[in-house]
């Protein structure tokens, strides 16, 4: 039997290494996805729809707000973001586990609709090095740093939001420790009594 997939937000602020983290965890785990949010930002070098992002215009947000698809939508640095509840809701039912990358607002929002979602909070070791880490992409002058820096503390604030901290110091420490929240939930007396109903009955 196929058990309902979990659902996970994972925050962190700007720099702190979250996307390079869950690109390796998705890698090494075909059980587990990154949910594909909806943005009106526009598309990066590289970057290929439906696959990074559905890219779409401002107008063709709004469009979907009225609509009410998104579960969650968040505006951030001036750009909007939403996550689909059609298709989260169509892998979870699949079994797979899909990760939502959102900021702090974002995640609010997913808890009052889905208090059991799991919430993992990512830090950088020190202010320095995520400031190091923010000048060493070479994509953004010193006031746009700094613009990132002011919102990086603001997300870092609400740290207390979270079910789990991990400290991205050591990536492959950092790497590990979430591969163990993620089995954590999988191990859970919901998840492995859905998933092994029958065994349970052949038991009993």
């Amino acid at each position: 039997m196929t058990a309902t997939g979990n659902l996970y937000i994972v925050s962190a602020p700007s720099g702190a290494g979250k996307t390079s983290l869950l690109k390796a965890l998705t890698s090494k785990d075909e059980g587990i996805a990154t949910a594909i949010s909806t943005t009106t930002r526009t598309k990066r070098l590289g970057e290929v729809d439906g696959t990074d992002y559905h890219f779409v215009t401002p107008d063709e947000f709004q469009n979907l707000i009225e609509l009410d698809d998104f579960l969650e939508h968040a505006e951030v640095f001036g750009n909007l973001y939403g996550t689909s509840k059609i298709r989260l809701n169509e892998a979870l039912k699949n079994g797979l586990d899909l990760i939502l990358e959102i900021d702090w607002q974002g995640a609010q929002q997913i808890r009052q609709q889905l208090p059991s979602t799991t919430s993992i909070f990512i830090l950088p070791p020190s202010r320095d090095e995520l400031a190091n880490r923010l000048k060493g992409r070479g994509q953004d002058d010193d006031s746009v740093i700094q613009k990132r820096m002011s919102a990086a503390i603001e997300e870092i604030s609400h740290f207390n939001e979270y079910d789990y901290l991990v400290i991205n110091d050591d990536f492959d420490q950092a790497l590990n420790e979430l591969e163990h929240i993620i089995l954590a939930q999988r191990l859970t007396q919901t998840r492995q009594a859905e998933l092994n109903q029958q065994l349970i009955q052949d038991l009993l």
